[in-house]
């Protein structure tokens, strides 16, 4: 068994059975309960990763623990109705963040992060495969900025409900079209030894990762 296959599958559904109930209580305002929780769990699952990763794992769980529970305690009937805002916010703030990723990288001096991850692959890179790749990289950075604003302009002006399909459907489809569109254009323009797919792409820059050799910003 591809445990590791699995895994992302594990993930994959339940990233989906996640949007469903997203857009299931933004379609349905009575369930503000439902779609406060759901709105929480991702920062509490970062607090609790981040949390594991400090010196004193026990402590720092034990701490960001009651400090969450005081948090909601207090909190809680306002995130109740608000919680599609808090949606947007978490939404912009990772495209944003993925957008910055991305674009820094494509400034003098730097190294574009696809061309990055190629190198990892198989470096040095030819002059071709090094533009090719830095185009990569300036199309998801603008993928990420049109998301986030496209996001932020439904949310102003569109039906809950509308925003809502964007945001948990339109926008991950978009992404996969962009990534499948590439991959095939990839076959067309670059020789065999730089058509790579994407899992390996992810496993080259983990294991350098590992080693210490993680991309340059």
């Amino acid at each position: 068994m591809n445990t590791p296959g699995w895994r992302a599958l594990l993930a994959a559904a339940l990233l989906l059975l996640y949007a469903f109930a997203e857009h299931y209580s933004n379609s349905n305002p009575a369930l503000g309960p439902l779609g406060a929780s759901l709105a929480v769990a991702p920062l509490v699952l970062a607090a609790w990763f981040a949390a594991g990763r400090a010196p004193h794992p026990l402590l720092a769980t034990a701490l960001l623990a009651a400090l969450l529970s005081a948090l909601l305690a207090h909190f809680w009937v306002q995130i109740v109705h608000n919680y599609p805002l808090m949606y947007l916010l978490q939404q912009l703030g990772a495209y944003l963040l993925l957008a910055l990723a991305f674009g820094r990288s494509l400034l003098p001096g730097r190294t574009a992060l696809c061309t990055q991850w190629a190198d990892l692959l198989h470096g040095p890179l030819p002059p071709a495969v090094q533009r090719y790749s830095r185009n990569v990289t300036v199309a998801w950075t603008v993928y990420f900025l049109v998301v986030a604003a496209l996001n932020l302009l439904l949310f102003m002006a569109a039906p809950l409900r509308v925003w809502s399909l964007f945001t948990n459907f339109a926008s991950p489809a978009l992404g996969l079209l962009l990534f499948f569109g590439e991959y095939t254009l990839r076959h067309y323009l670059l020789p065999p030894r730089h058509r790579v797919s994407l899992a390996a792409t992810v496993r080259a820059y983990l294991h350098a990762s590992d080693r210490g050799a993680a991309p340059r910003g």
